[in-house]
């Protein structure tokens, strides 16, 4: 019988572990820079290359995947071979994430959460749930960033990704179709944080990244 007691305290560690904001420790030790006061303001990694540098973005986007495969070991600890305790406490470390509570402040008079926009601690929540799909959903979504050319269609695909993959094992029976639910809900996690950048999208003035950013520096060049 699941103890309500241990199923509650997983949740909450999840979320906590989520909310560690490594992004904004990471950029603050390299160079002192508030990472919220960049371009999206955001802690993940992409934003943390924007402030610190390359190595600071991919260590910032690590950490991430970490706290969202950590959430695996909580579980496993405390409540075992439970599903949907693992598939709550992979989304809460992804809203852990992206409404931090280590990073509360005030906007606009009243309490406000900050964070990212959770692709990697999406990723890592998948990974939490399934170990090898980490060898799926890293190159496919590198090739969107490569070929589409947008970081936050790059984030979104994460979720799609993971979705699909565990949709198509609970029809082969190798993963309970909770896992799918996983996939689905962080997908909408993310697509609610990244509505400004959808936003973007549909008026054609999202930031252009991968090698579609070098061809069009190359055609403006040349024009």
């Amino acid at each position: 019988m699941i103890e309500i007691g241990n199923v509650l305290l997983v949740l909450v560690i999840a979320y906590l572990m989520g909310s560690i904001p490594f992004g904004f420790i990471v950029v603050k030790l390299i160079n002192g820079r508030d990472v919220r006061q960049v371009e999206s303001g955001r802690t993940g990694g992409t934003n943390a290359m924007r402030a610190a540098g390359i190595g600071a973005g991919l260590l910032t986007a690590s950490l991430d995947v970490l706290k969202g495969a950590a959430t695996a070991w909580v579980v496993s600890w405390l409540v075992p071979q439970q599903p949907w305790v693992q598939v709550g406490a992979a989304l809460l470390a992804i809203i852990g994430h992206n409404y931090s509570i280590f990073l509360v402040h005030r906007k606009n008079g009243k309490w406000a959460l900050r964070g990212g926009a959770g692709g990697a601690t999406a990723l890592g929540g998948a990974i939490a749930l399934w170990n090898p799909i980490g060898f799926i959903i890293l190159p496919v979504a590198f090739l969107i960033y490569l070929f589409i050319g947008y970081a936050s269609v790059t984030t979104m695909s994460i979720a799609f990704i993971a979705m699909v993959v565990f949709i198509i094992r609970a029809i082969m029976g190798l993963s309970p179709w909770a896992y799918v639910i996983y996939g689905a809900l962080a997908l909408l996690v993310l697509v609610w944080a990244l509505r400004p950048n959808i936003k973007r999208l549909i008026e054609g003035t999202e930031r252009v990244v991968g090698l579609r950013a070098k061809w069009l520096k190359k055609k403006v060049f040349n024009e």
